[in-house]
């Protein structure tokens, strides 16, 4: 307990200076708030333009969500707040922070597992591991000001080649956010969260503080959270060309795990826990400390440099496998033996870089970057007693390093063209060593992996605001310390990386912004993907919450993706106005001409996805609507024997909408449907196998901010 203590002081030293910085700016703006105020939002249009400049420079699927529209309904989680991004396949399986997500067909085995294929960055500096999972936590949307999903190979300027690509989460600062608000909101389950924002701006100095608490009993047992955090940043203005901003996060959240049920125990009660997670207490108990500097220099009026370091310590304690007992001698004298559990006990120490240059010359917009990555794991894993420790079974070291390197050109080369070329430069380590404590023996596979991977692509602007795209790029995914560590053949080998091809085509725009006429904005995509050598593991039915991985030798990740939006007036005084919103993806995954699978369908992701609303809205900040949820059938094994139904969900939000307040209420799953959100999955999955996580009831919340 002494070391935790220890690792949290000087974070907690550094959040108390920020946010005694923060009341002195807040208390200084506070005399002019008229002036700070437009200060904000002229700052603020600003970014959310340049975001959608680099949008319009990628010849490929990139979505940018606003975070301000996460006050316009409930948003518990990341996967709530990527709603409506397309390509993405997300759910929670007890409604809390740990959820599943995977993009264009990523990480479509032990699923709930290491959740890789996907790069978090906050603020353009890394969240995700070295060596590519997102295993202990996922980022708190609310505390974003807007998050850029670069979807594929799109993620290039990023400096990512996986096949899921990034994203990006913005912090807000003093100079493009609300200084100081409050905003709660709860509702079913026992949920509510409340969060406080205090900050300001004197002269060339910012800060900004926010605290939040959340707690929620969950909609199954034994899927409790508790929830406090602390979100805090700081910047200095050196002159009109140079700025400086530190952020600093504190995170510590407990979560109760409720464990997969069978088909019958989902019929029959789909809120129940599994038995073992009761008398396992199943938890993800994660206390996240996090660190980050950024330095940005407009050099001159055609270039840029930002130079970034980042450094996290994250503690998890995660019982997750209730005993494994067998009776040896049948009904004998002897007791049952205990032959597997597992809690993992474990210290994740992230070192992180970025360095970015941008510049324009003449008809070519050059941008070259270099990511460094660096994570130690340590700890161990012990046998699980009712969500204690009770002895230590295995001592884990892993070490992952990385390091990208990428340079593209966007060069206008004709009126309404733009030739996109690049390339990425990756070297990866892995060094994986598991000590059996019984034995003493050590499994310790390691390997360095490289590899460079082209892109190539055009763009065509259409006029009025459209323009089309096409682009082939290569795709490059080295394994994670948690796949190397389960490769199903245990014999020290690393597993070989993924490697793919993939061609893209699509076209978005807007239509005329004028009040009295329709508007309409689209974002459509397809993609075909040849990957050789795709991770893919399932869950080892001899030890549950643990798998097995291996590489398959050819894979196939294909789909169609669109966004489309509209504002249609009602009469032309421009107060009332419908707006319909549609998000669809449709996916094809499989197998390709494998030796044991054939063509199958690759399972846990439906085959297709289409997340609606449609929305009345008031010139005076009223709005209402109805939102429709449809999800296509999923595969819950590789032999493509166990399918999982597909299902429609029915909701209505409303919400009012002033100069300082915010209110919103929303109700979910109005017809109360019974249906899976996430499954684990199988070679071959039977009835009896406890893989289903249902999803939430009929639900109701309601959420309230104000700005003062």
């Amino acid at each position: 307990m002494s070391d935790h203590f220890q690792s949290v002081r000087p974070m907690s030293r550094l959040a108390v200076a920020i946010a005694a910085a923060c009341a002195a700016f807040a208390a200084s703006a506070a005399d002019a708030p008229d002036t700070a105020q437009l200060d904000a939002i002229e700052v603020r249009a600003d970014r959310l333009d340049a975001a959608a400049l680099e949008r319009a420079k990628t010849p490929g699927a990139v979505t940018i969500v606003d975070g301000e529209s996460f006050h316009e309904r409930q948003v518990n989680n990341t996967s709530d707040a990527l709603r409506y991004v397309p390509g993405l396949w997300t759910d929670s399986a007890y409604g809390g922070d740990a959820v599943f997500l995977s993009s264009r067909g990523s990480n479509l085995d032990a699923t709930d597992y290491d959740t890789n294929g996907i790069k978090l960055l906050q603020d353009g500096l890394p969240v995700t591991t070295a060596d590519g999972n997102n295993h202990n936590r996922f980022l708190d949307p609310l505390a974003a000001r807007q998050a850029v999903i670069a979807r594929g190979a799109n993620a290039l300027t990023y400096g990512a080649s996986n096949l899921g690509g990034a994203i990006d989460f913005l912090t807000p600062t003093a100079r493009n956010s609300s200084t100081r608000q409050v905003f709660v909101n709860a509702g079913s389950f026992g949920h509510i969260n409340g969060r406080a924002t205090l900050g300001g701006v004197a002269d060339d100095f910012d800060g900004l503080v926010t605290l939040d608490a959340k707690a929620r009993d969950g909609y199954r047992d034994h899927s409790r959270q508790t929830r406090e955090s602390l979100f805090a940043n700081a910047g200095w203005q050196l002159g009109d060309d140079v700025e400086v901003r530190v952020f600093a996060t504190h995170v510590n959240s407990d979560e109760e795990l409720a464990g997969a049920l069978t088909r019958a125990q989902a019929e029959a009660d789909p809120n129940q826990a599994n038995p073992s997670a009761l008398t396992g207490n199943f938890q993800l108990n994660v206390t996240t400390n996090r660190f980050a500097s950024k330095a940005m220099w407009d050099i001159d009026a055609s270039s840029r440099l930002e130079v970034g370091l980042s450094y996290e310590d994250q503690s998890l304690y995660h019982p997750i496998v209730d005993k494994i007992l067998v009776d040896f001698d049948g009904s004998g004298p002897n007791p049952p033996v205990e032959v597997f559990s597992l809690l993992k006990n474990t210290d994740q120490k992230n070192l992180g870089g970025m360095l970015r240059y941008n510049v324009r010359a003449g008809d070519h917009d050059l941008l070259a970057g270099l990511n460094l990555g660096d994570t130690r794991e340590d700890g161990g894993n012990y046998r699980n007693d009712g969500g204690r420790r009770n002895g230590l079974t295995g001592i884990i070291d892993n070490d992952s390093d990385s390091a990208e390197l990428f340079l593209l050109d966007r060069w206008t080369v004709a009126p309404d063209w733009t030739l996109v070329y690049g390339a990425q430069g990756v070297l990866a380590g892995r060094d994986v060593s598991t000590t059996d404590v019984a034995s003493g023996n050590e499994r310790n596979p390691a390997e360095d992996y490289s590899a460079i991977n082209p892109r190539i692509g055009v763009l065509h602007g259409l006029g009025a605001g459209s323009e089309l795209f096409a682009s082939v790029s290569r795709l490059f995914e080295a394994p994670t310390t948690f796949e190397i560590e389960d490769d199903v053949r245990g014999n020290g080998d690393a597993l070989d990386p993924m490697r793919g091809v993939v061609y893209e085509v699509g076209v978005r725009g807007a239509s005329s912004a004028a009040i009295d006429t329709a508007r309409w904005h689209w974002d459509v995509s397809v993609y075909y993907a040849q990957i050789d050598d795709e991770i893919l593991s399932v869950d080892d039915p001899a030890a549950p919450g643990t798998s097995l991985s291996t590489n398959v030798d050819r894979t196939i990740h294909a789909g169609v993706e669109a966004l489309v939006g509209g504002s249609i007036p009602i009469g032309t005084t421009g107060v009332h106005r419908i707006d319909p919103l549609v998000s669809a993806t449709f996916n094809q995954f499989s197998f390709d001409n494998d030796a044991l699978y054939a063509d199958n369908d690759l399972p846990a992701a439906p085959d297709y996805v289409i997340r609606s609303e449609l929305m009345y809205r008031h010139a005076g900040g009223f709005y209402i609507g109805p939102t429709l949820d449809l999800v296509g059938e999923r595969y819950a094994d590789f032999a493509n024997s166990y399918r999982v139904d597909s299902y429609t969900l029915l909701g209505l939000r409303a919400g009012f909408s002033a100069e300082r307040w915010d209110v919103y209420g929303e109700l979910r799953n109005l017809l109360d449907e019974d249906y899976i959100a996430t499954m684990s999955v199988r070679n071959r999955a039977f009835e009896s196998d406890a893989i289903l996580q249902p999803g939430a009831p009929r639900a109701v919340f309601v959420g309230l901010r104000y700005q003062f």
